[in-house]
């Protein structure tokens, strides 16, 4: 389908339901799409920016290079996805939540992410600068080398996650329960951060090596 095959459709003002639609590299630039259903879509490379896709749901889709800067998917489900070095800079993320999905290398940047959620996502070298996780139940979540400059984890519960080599720069931890993560590649530049937070005594050993200290 094209740019204008989809723009027709739009213009009735319904939601559709789209199966192993072919949509790679395609100018979905700031159509309504409210509501519509992605099911095994190929949108490798299509630009929706300053889309309107709230409420959509996005289930087993290619979408490695995508572009969703500025778009509203607001209440929306995706499941199962590849969106491999996608940007959603700018994006209002509200109430989405992003089950089973591969975003490394993705740019969150500037997001609006109240009640984000993420479950059994990777999201390794990805950029997610100042998001907030605050209170959130952490469910096999891959944040290796991935940039959390300023993230908020405070009293978040980390299970079956990594932090591998992570920026954590200006993060906050308080009352983080981390037992459930990988925090190899951690350097205590700033101790503090860590106040309150909860590791295992393997983890404060690691942690402990990473300054040089040895653990008897």
């Amino acid at each position: 389908m094209d740019r204008a095959s989809i723009e027709t459709l739009s213009k009735n003002g319904m939601a559709y339901r789209l199966v192993d639609c072919v949509l790679e590299e395609t100018d979905l630039s700031r159509l309504a799409l409210d509501g519509w259903v992605f099911e095994a879509c190929n949108v490798k490379q299509a630009n929706f920016t300053g889309a309107k896709l709230s409420a959509t749901v996005w289930s087993s889709c290619k979408g490695g290079l995508a572009d969703f800067t500025g778009c509203d998917l607001s209440e929306s489900r995706l499941e199962a996805c590849d969106f491999n070095n996608s940007s959603f800079r700018g994006t209002t993320l509200t109430g989405a939540l992003f089950e089973r999905c591969k975003l490394t290398g993705a740019n969150l940047s500037e997001a609006k992410t109240l009640n984000l959620s993420f479950n059994e996502t990777r999201m390794a070298d990805a950029r997610l600068p100042g998001l907030s996780f605050r209170k959130s139940r952490l469910n096999g979540l891959d944040f290796q080398m991935a940039d959390l400059r300023k993230c908020d984890f405070r009293d978040a519960v980390f299970q079956d996650c990594s932090l591998r080599d992570a920026n954590l720069v200006d993060c906050r931890f308080e009352g983080a329960d981390l037992r459930g993560a990988d925090l190899g590649g951690i350097r205590l530049l700033n101790a503090k951060q860590f106040k309150g937070a909860t590791i295992s005594r393997d983890q404060a050993g690691q942690l402990l090596a990473e300054l040089g200290l040895k653990v008897r």
